[in-house]
């Protein structure tokens, strides 16, 4: 059975997380669709870079499968028919936005079903793009399944450097499997400095390349206009990285 190739993007807010998710929805629809783009971060406007509007969130749904569900469905039936409704459709790929964390309360039934759903939908997709937040939320929770390829985003700066270390370990200890992992540094101006170098060695964590810094996506991602196209660098990174993989 075909499964979809997963790739998770994160890394903490304001290192071009968002941008990079979107480019990487653009190169991959060269390669195959359909794509399944995931906006996971309650801060996130993946919807804006891909050029899309939405209605609703899982979030909402999961509060409206919790209060209310019609007496002719199951909890399960229901909320996969919800979601199904809250897909956006876009040119070759859907969008699927998570919404706001839950308040107070277990979640644990809604959060099974919707990792079943994800795990379900997830076959009629190529590939599926998760932009996670930066507390890698949804992967300790374990709404995600197994991932393909772990994508962390940092800026030059030493802040961002340890929020990908720190997502990088919150992944492993989530008990996800992750068959691929590897460090990209956005807004870069030239290769990191041996201290920053050496804790990313240390930390077990690979450089996949360097994405320069460009003032047009840095005012784009600012003002959240414009739909994103893919970045040349960027492309580089993944296409040696998908090759790495087939080898």
């Amino acid at each position: 059975m075909h499964l979809a190739y997963i790739v998770a993007v994160a890394g903490k807010g304001g290192v071009g997380k968002t941008t990079i998710s979107a480019m990487i929805v653009q190169y991959l629809l060269k390669i195959d669709k359909p794509i399944l783009a995931v906006d996971a971060d309650p801060n996130s406007n993946l919807n804006a870079t891909l050029g899309l509007k939405y209605k609703e969130t899982i979030a909402d749904i999961r509060e409206e499968v919790k209060k209310q569900t019609p007496e002719s469905f199951s909890k399960s039936e229901f909320f996969g028919l919800r979601l199904e409704e809250a897909l956006v459709e876009g040119n070759g790929f859907d969008l699927l936005v998570m919404g706001r964390p839950e308040g107070p309360g277990c979640y644990c039934a809604v959060n099974n079903i919707l990792r079943e759903y994800l795990a379900k939908i997830s076959k009629k997709y190529k590939f599926v793009v998760i932009d996670n937040e930066a507390g890698m939320e949804h992967l300790s929770r374990r709404t995600a399944s197994d991932i393909d390829l772990l994508l962390l985003v940092s800026d030059p700066t030493m802040v961002g450097v340890n929020s990908a270390i720190n997502a990088f370990n919150t992944a492993k200890g989530a008990g996800v499997k992750i068959k691929d992992i590897t460090l990209v540094i956005n807004k870069s101006k030239g290769e990191l400095g041996p201290d920053k170098l050496k804790l990313i060695k240390n930390a077990g964590l690979r450089i996949g390349g360097y994405i320069g810094f460009q003032d047009e996506i840095q005012k784009n991602s600012e003002t959240g206009k414009g739909v994103v196209e893919a970045d040349s660098d960027l492309e580089n990174i993944i296409d040696n990285l998908f090759k790495r993989e087939k080898k």
